[in-house]
């Protein structure tokens, strides 16, 4: 009996430890804070975000609107039309015809991980990725998480979740997410609506409208 009480209280501890560090949250955190081991080596994955100051010293939070950028990435779809068989064998040639559909690199529809991201991981198929549609969309941004790029010795980089204005949904997926915000917003594929330059002494965000 003292051997299962043991069991039972060490589970519950596990379960609580769980919670508490599912529970962890960040007010701000910064892009040298990212790549300076002596701090992200404390932080765990999963770690939620309410202000992030970007390595241009931008500073996006948790209810900003952004905007949606330029997508830098491309996939191509291809489709066999024509060829047929008759008793002879094959009587006409097979066309194949590509084309090239433009997607943004670091966004992609749904959220970063969940039942529906894991089954397709299992399944070995690709996340699927915002297309050219959404360029000059207004989103905002619901939720910023940090992960660890490999082990807890390597430097941090933050997701993004996406909503759309009014809460209005992007099909089924509901929002959208940004895979590595630093490379986003380098890249284009994300726009600030105003620049913030955030001002770390006195804790206050300067704007400059673009």
């Amino acid at each position: 009996m003292k051997f299962i009480k043991k069991i039972t209280l060490l589970l519950l501890l596990f379960v609580v430890t769980n919670i508490n560090a599912q529970k962890k949250e960040l007010d701000l955190l910064t892009y040298e804070n990212t790549q300076d081991i002596n701090f992200f080596k404390q932080i765990k994955n999963n770690t939620k975000i309410k202000k992030y100051i970007t390595v241009s010293e931008n500073a996006v939070q948790i209810g900003d609107t952004l905007i949606l950028g330029t997508p830098t990435s491309a996939e191509t779809n291809s489709r066999t039309y024509g060829g047929s068989y008759g008793n002879k064998g094959r009587v006409g040639a097979a066309n194949t015809r590509s084309t090239s559909i433009k997607t943004y690199e670091f966004i992609q529809m749904g959220r970063p991980a969940g039942f529906g991201s894991i089954m397709a991981a299992m399944g070995g198929e690709a996340p699927s990725m915002a297309s050219n549609r959404f360029k000059n969309t207004k989103v905002v941004v619901s939720e910023m998480k940090a992960y660890h790029r490999g082990s807890k010795k390597k430097p941090l980089y933050v997701v993004m979740v996406l909503g759309e204005i009014n809460g209005r949904a992007f099909g089924v997926n509901k929002f959208l997410s940004v895979m590595d915000s630093e490379l986003a917003l380098e890249s284009g594929e994300i726009l600030l609506k105003n620049r913030k330059m955030y001002d770390l002494n006195s804790n206050n965000y300067q704007y400059f409208l673009k």
